[in-house]
């Protein structure tokens, strides 16, 4: 046996101290992620003791990565990330230029060059996309609308970087003010990247979309359990790779755009489970390594500097964010929640500052002050998500201006003048239009029935308009949204958004303003099925449950007609 098992010492005094502090910091009511990254400091190189190998560390910490986005794309299709992009991209971009902003005028204070300020202002302005991810799926937002504005914001902020990694080596000369940089070298630079991503992203579309989920089909035709996860995860981590090496993406994106490609197969939810076990495991190792990278001797040495970093990330980064998502015109809890999302740095970050340290743009406390940041916001962030509910209601009960802002005027808020009666009486109000309300909108309308459709996201509510369907834009947990959709006049309320955590607030307006409606709810969480029923709040619909009552019906029908032998 070989004595060098630095891979297998990382793992084992990584995953075992993260049990440990985890379950001690979930025992304090913290987040677990908590005694992660306190993990990776006991393990680190600037404490004393057990040193773990801090680069296969990082390796493991990327392999998580890409297994989480590739689980991401699972679950995201192209249709959900193309239905945010006025939000997002604008969103991203501007806010990306105000955080780099605050970040290069905080290093221009400090006297740092041009390149050094320029590298530390662009770390604090991209978030982690393994940090956004777990919270959302804490929360069990991820496939809320409000979830996909997020992923999708990240999404951008990663391509965004992508380009950035691949123009700071030629621009590093000119920024550190030694030399001038050819701007024709530059031009190519950009344009290449361009292409190579564009290239990446078209094979992807135009072949993987049909390859991959075939590759899926055969293995699963063999009934092999091992070969089938094998497959998921080859998948996941090699297309990323390929994508890196052939096309210089991040293997984040690399690792979502494989996830979106598999969705297209019918074992894309069988795919996420089998992935799943996985995930969460290297998703610990990820902050364990981050942990690694903390010196907790800044926090003595550079008191003020983390905490005007800290301010950056948290304060700065989300008050843009949230800003500018109201300034689209969005609720108010789109932009809590897609600024608690923001309000935090990780991989992308790292891999920046070790780049423009390699430079030489970055002085060697940048790094540390931007692992301390991303330290600190990381830690911070599950609470963020928690406030949301609590900050908005405390929001509008003190702010006239915001509840001006949420009661402004929205052409697409109520209902057009020229709405057909049969759809103001005696109709269904059907609250979300994503994978689940569309099949149901289908059925109303094959069979005749009126509905009106509540959906936040205003792009959809158009769509709908343009298709001659009755559609209004909000979120349907406020009075004034089901109110636009006639709800004192419907017949039933039928619940069919993933974003659970308001049902109860849609039932009480819906049942203040119309006391005999019925209504219907989905959910895919058994606890909350239990809690809704015993609450009296309608016909409850449990994936897992009614997927098995229907081929419960199927079989025994099945089995009688079948001809006795």
């Amino acid at each position: 046996m070989p004595h060098s098992v630095s891979l297998i010492s990382t793992i084992a005094a990584g995953l075992g101290l993260a049990l440990i502090f985890g379950f001690f910091a979930v025992r304090l009511r913290l987040p677990a992620l908590v005694g992660y990254l306190l993990a990776g400091v006991i393990i680190g190189p600037f404490t004393p003791g057990f040193v773990a190998d801090a680069a296969i560390a990082s390796q493991l910490a990327e392999i998580g990565v890409m297994l989480l986005m590739f689980g991401v794309g699972l679950h995201f299709s192209l249709d959900d990330l193309l239905a945010v992009r006025k939000i997002a991209v604008p969103g991203a971009v501007v806010q990306m230029a105000v955080a780099t902003a605050l970040g290069m005028g905080l290093a221009h204070w400090w006297g740092w060059n041009l390149g050094g300020a320029l590298v530390f202002g662009l770390s604090l302005s991209v978030a982690s996309t393994v940090v956004l991810l777990r919270a959302l799926e804490s929360q069990g937002i991820v496939d809320s609308f409000n979830g996909r504005i997020a992923v999708g914001w990240l999404i951008v902020e990663d391509l965004a970087m992508v380009l950035v990694l691949v123009l700071l080596p030629p621009l590093g000369t000119w920024l550190s003010g030694e030399a001038d940089a050819d701007v024709d070298v530059l031009w190519k630079t950009l344009g290449f990247t361009l292409l190579q991503v564009g290239g990446f992203v078209a094979l992807m579309l135009m072949v993987g979309r049909r390859f991959f989920p075939w590759v899926l089909w055969q293995v699963q035709r063999t009934g092999s359990r091992e070969l089938f996860t094998l497959c998921v995860v080859a998948a996941a981590v090699s297309i990323a790779f390929g994508a890196t090496a052939l096309f210089g993406v991040s293997f984040a994106l690399g690792a979502f755009f494989a996830g979106m490609v598999m969705r297209e197969s019918e074992f894309s939810r069988r795919a996420a489970e089998e992935s799943l076990p996985l995930r969460d495991a290297f998703a610990v190792l990820f902050f364990v390594s981050v942990g690694m990278l903390f010196d907790p001797w800044v926090l003595f040495e550079r008191p003020l500097q983390v905490l005007a970093v800290v301010g950056i990330i948290i304060v700065g980064k989300t008050l843009a964010a949230g800003l500018l998502v109201m300034a689209f015109r969005y609720p108010l809890n789109t932009a809590l929640t897609v600024s608690a999302s923001l309000a935090q740095i990780g991989e992308f970050s790292f891999i920046l500052v070790g780049l423009g340290a390699s430079l030489g743009l970055l002085p060697p406390e940048g790094q540390s002050l931007v692992v301390a940041g991303a330290l600190i916001s990381i830690a911070l962030n599950p609470l963020f998500f928690r406030a949301v509910e609590p900050l908005q209601q405390w929001i509008l009960a003190r702010s006239a201006l915001a509840r001006r802002m949420e009661a402004r005027d929205e052409p697409t808020a109520a209902l057009p003048v020229t709405t057909d009666a049969r759809y103001l009486s005696r109709h269904v109000v059907l609250v979300g239009y994503g994978r689940v309300g569309r099949r149901i909108a289908a059925a109303l309308t094959a069979n005749g029935i009126p509905f009106v459709v509540a959906e936040k996201n205003r792009e959809t509510v158009e769509r709908l308009r343009a298709k001659g369907m009755p559609a209004v834009s909000g979120d349907a947990s406020e009075a004034e949204v089901l109110i636009q959709a006639h709800i004192a006049e419907a017949r039933m309320l039928v619940i069919a958004t993933p974003d659970t955590l308001d049902v109860r607030q849609m039932i009480a307006i819906a049942r203040t303003l119309n006391p005999p409606i019925e209504t219907v709810v989905r959910t895919h969480n058994e606890a909350e099925a239990k809690l809704l029923d015993q609450e009296n709040a309608g016909k409850v619909f449990l994936g897992e449950q009614e997927l098995a009552q229907s081929m419960i019906r199927h079989v025994l029908e099945r089995a009688a007609a079948a001809p006795a032998q």
